[in-house]
Parts: C-alpha cells; structure tokens; sequence
C-alpha cells in the first residue's frame, strides 16, 4: 500500500516537469532573464495625493512603472485596501527596460475628511510585494451635510 502510493506520488512529480527546459510552457515568465537578473520594479512614483475632492467625486492617478530588471516583470495581482480604490494592471509581461502603468481609481462617495488608500501588487520581484498610495480630502457639500436634529 505505502508503495503504491510512492509510486504515484513519484509519477505525478514527475510528470509535472518539462522534458526539455526548451519545451517549457511558453506562458511561464522567465524569472532568471536571459540578462540575468531578477525584475525590477521602479515607480516615478509610489503615492499620490490628490488634494481637495468633492464626496461622490471619482478620481483618477496613472502610477508609471518601469522594469529596470533583467528579466521579465509580471504582476499576478492587485487589490485596494477597500472596495471604492480599484486598480488596473497590465496582464501581460512587462520586458526588460519597458514602462508600463497601474490604474488607481478611487470613489469618494460616503467618504469624507482625509483618506489614505492602498494597492497591494503581488509580483515576481524580490521582494513580491509592493504597495501604492493614494491621498486625498474629501470635502461634503452643504446639501449633503446632515441637517441637525429638529429641523
């Protein structure tokens, strides 16, 4: 019995290996780089603060990357730090010495007073996470305001 599931244990390890690197799924992201070296990713820059927004306002910051690695760049995923900052990434990789951007969206309806707001990006750099910032005040107008108790 110990056997047998050794041996298909063995078979199924096995089986999940290229015979040939040469025969690799061309979908796998070249982590080494025929340069060398692993990717790299640098931001113009990393937050962004859009000053003073009216609630309900939704807004916009294009965060430009570039690879500066030796190998190609690939972002797996990108998550705000709540449901009203959406990101945007590129799917495909990113080539050695190649720029790219990530959306941020932020939807300032129900906020108000200072926010901070993340994105989370999960990547094949050392190390695989980075995190993106975005600012903003957000202003509520009189006819938004609450109106005091008794009126």
């Amino acid at each position: 019995m110990i056997f047998a599931a050794s041996l298909v244990l063995s078979a199924a390890l096995i089986s999940c290996q290229p015979k040939d690197p040469k025969e690799a799924d061309s979908g796998m992201v070249n982590v080494g780089g025929e340069k060398g070296g692993l990717p790299v990713m640098k931001f113009e820059v990393e937050k962004h603060d859009f000053g003073r927004i009216t609630q309900g306002e939704r807004v916009t910051y294009e965060f430009k990357f570039k690879n500066t690695g030796g190998s190609d760049l690939l972002i797996s995923d990108a998550h705000g730090s709540c449901g009203c900052t959406v990101p945007s990434y590129p799917k495909k990789p990113v080539a050695p010495g190649e720029e790219s951007v990530i959306n941020v969206e932020f939807n300032s309806e129900g906020k108000s007073g200072k926010q901070e707001k993340t994105v989370t990006l999960i990547t094949n750099c050392e190390p695989n996470t980075r995190v993106i910032t975005i600012l903003a005040e957000v202003s509520v107008p009189e006819s938004r305001q609450p109106k005091p108790a008794g009126q």
